[in-house]
């Protein structure tokens, strides 16, 4: 049997760009978009159309940032979905490809943040398992300088987004993507965990980092979006909300210790 045809509805470039216009996107802003391309409906040339339409929406003189993150080159004895026999670990670790800002992959953030990480001027910044990808005239000062044992905190570009006045879109997706609330486990009090991945040189490096983690996100953006203001609005079939990152940080280093407490078992605090 031939497949069920598309339910839509139909979404092309230009309406991507009319209807976050809408929701309120401004021309020559920074934005931090997380997104759902199967949301949108059926769209007509796929997640180019989309990204051609967010780079619209922002113009020339805009910027977009996406999260390209590669958790692959993590430790196999955290691997989960799926795991791997043990006695692979560590011809895993002595072989595994080291990060590679213009060849490695993004995993798990979905084909809207590869295709801008792919697309021609794109530049991505260094962190090897926390990397984001930028277009526009802002792209170089919010990658440089990411600091590789800082997955997503002062020294990454979330902290430059947040100085810069950069918003939050969230298009298709929920709080839980919400990168923004990470900054915020860096201003309180945090464990910190040793990450293990590929050394730029060849081999195997361990690294001290804040423990990071989204649980309860969803629960803290539901909050958020009781307390502060936060745009929203459809671009085609997708729910999209757009608020400042800084609002989103600040609102998290506050509710993160009401609702979310680690500081009386892990006193030290964050690098």
């Amino acid at each position: 049997m031939p497949p069920p045809p598309p339910t839509g509805p139909l979404i092309t470039r230009d309406a991507v760009a009319a209807q976050l216009r809408l929701l309120g996107v401004g021309t020559g802003e920074i934005l931090l978009a997380h997104c759902s391309l199967s949301s949108l409906g059926w769209v007509n040339g796929g997640a180019v159309a989309a990204v051609q339409g967010l780079l619209d929406a922002l113009g020339p003189s805009g910027t977009l940032v996406v999260p390209t993150q590669s958790a692959d080159l993590s430790d196999p004895v955290g691997w989960a979905n799926p795991p791997v026999p043990e006695q692979w670990w560590d011809r895993i670790r002595t072989t595994m490809p080291a990060y590679d800002p213009l060849i490695t992959p993004s995993r798990g953030v979905g084909v809207i943040p590869e295709t801008v990480r792919t697309w021609p001027g794109a530049l991505r910044s260094a962190h090897p398992q926390t990397s984001f990808a930028a277009l526009g005239p802002h792209a170089a000062d919010l990658m440089d300088g990411h600091a590789v044992d800082c997955r997503l905190g002062e020294r990454s570009p979330l902290a430059r987004l947040e100085r810069l006045g950069a918003r939050v879109l969230l298009l298709g997706v929920g709080y839980d993507a919400c990168t923004s609330f990470h900054l915020a486990e860096y201003r309180i009090p945090a464990p910190h965990v040793e990450v293990g991945r590929p050394a730029p040189g060849g081999g195997w490096e361990t690294v001290i980092e804040v423990s990071i983690d989204s649980d309860r996100f969803d629960e803290l953006g539901h909050d958020f979006e009781r307390d502060r203001p936060v745009d929203r609005g459809k671009v085609g079939a997708a729910s999209a909300r757009l608020f400042p990152v800084a609002d989103a940080v600040a609102y998290a280093e506050q509710w993160l210790p009401l609702h979310r407490p680690r500081a009386e078992e892990f006193p030290h605090p964050p690098v």
